[in-house]
C-alpha cells in the first residue's frame, strides 16, 4: 500500500467519503485529455466569434460539427444516448439540454448556453459558455453576470483534499444571497476517459461535505442558476429539454478541472 493508497484509507476510516483509485487520473491521461480540452475550448471560441442575432441554434450545431470533426475531433453528445445533435444549446427559460433547431432563430435580448462536448482519441473534455444576443434586459445580464461569479467563487473553493460540498457551499450561498435559485437534482460530473464519470457534482449540499478531493480527481462544475424556482420538467416531445418550471430564465457556465498536489486546474473554460 503507498503513502496515497494510506491516505485515502485513513480518511475512509474516520467516515470521509474517498474516490475510487480508477478515478484519479495519470500523468499519461492527464495530458491526452488536455489536449482534448484545447480542442473544445478552440470549439467554443469559433462560436463566440460568429454567433449574432439572427442565426438558428441548428448554424451553432454547424458550427460546433464542422470545427470539432475538422481538427480530429468527435462531438461527444452526437447520438449519446439517442441526443440528434453535437452540442446543446438553452435559450433564456431553457435550463439545459436545449437540442439545435432551423426554426429557433436567436433574437435581439436572448440569453443563450451553449454546452460543448469533445472527444479527441478517446479523450473527453467539456464546457459550455453563457452569449448574451445583442442589448439584453437587465435582469437577465444580472442572473448570467451572478452565475459566472458563482462558478468562479466555486473555484476558489475548491482545495486539494478539501470537499466537493465546499464548492457548492460557495456556489449556492452566492446565488441565494443574489435571490436565485440553484436546481439540485442535475450537476457536475467526472469526465475525461468517459463522457460522464464519478462523482455526481452536486451544488446545494454543505460545506465539508461529499468526496474529498484528491489529486488526480477531474470533474466539472456547472451550476444551473434559476432566477425563480429550482423546479423544472422535460420536455416530453424530445425527452432531452429541461425547462423552468416556473417560466424563468436560466443561466449556466461550465468549466472541467484537474485537482492537482498544489491547486485546481481549469482545462477548459
Amino acid at each position: 500500500m503507498d503513502s496515497l493508497d494510506v491516505k485515502l484509507w485513513t480518511l475512509a476510516a474516520k467516515g470521509q467519503i474517498v474516490p475510487d483509485r480508477s478515478l484519479l487520473k495519470t500523468p499519461e491521461q492527464i495530458q491526452a485529455i488536455k489536449k482534448s480540452a484545447d480542442l473544445n475550448t478552440a470549439v467554443l471560441d469559433h462560436v463566440a466569434a460568429h454567433i449574432q442575432a439572427g442565426m438558428s441554434t441548428a448554424d451553432i450545431d454547424r458550427l460546433v460539427y464542422d470545427y470539432t470533426t475538422g481538427h480530429g475531433g468527435i462531438p461527444a453528445p452526437l447520438g449519446y444516448e439517442g441526443f440528434p445533435k453535437s452540442v446543446c444549446t438553452s435559450v433564456n427559460d431553457v435550463i439545459c439540454h436545449g437540442i439545435p433547431d432551423e426554426n429557433e432563430i436567436l433574437q435581439e435580448g436572448d440569453i443563450i448556453n451553449v454546452d460543448v462536448s469533445t472527444i479527441l482519441d478517446g479523450y473527453y473534455s467539456d464546457a459550455s459558455r453563457m452569449f448574451t444576443i445583442g442589448k439584453i434586459s437587465e435582469r437577465a445580464r444580472k442572473l448570467v453576470q451572478v452565475t459566472r461569479e458563482c462558478v468562479d467563487l466555486g473555484l476558489k473553493a475548491a482545495k486539494p483534499w478539501g470537499h466537493l460540498g465546499d464548492i457548492a457551499w460557495a456556489i449556492n450561498s452566492h446565488a441565494r444571497k443574489n435571490g436565485y435559485s440553484v436546481v439540485e437534482e442535475i450537476g457536475g460530473h467526472g469526465i475525461g476517459l468517459e463522457f460522464h464519470e464519478d462523482p455526481f457534482v452536486s451544488y446545494v449540499t454543505p460545506k465539508g461535505s461529499e468526496m474529498v478531493l484528491v489529486p488526480g480527481m477531474m470533474f466539472t462544475i456547472e451550476p444551473m442558476i434559476n432566477e425563480g424556482s429550482p423546479d423544472f420538467f422535460i420536455d416530453e416531445d424530445n425527452g432531452w429539454t429541461v425547462y423552468t418550471e416556473d417560466g424563468g430564465l436560466s443561466a449556466q457556465v461550465e468549466y472541467m478541472v484537474l485537482v492537482t498536489e498544489t491547486g485546481i486546474d481549469v482545462l477548459t473554460r
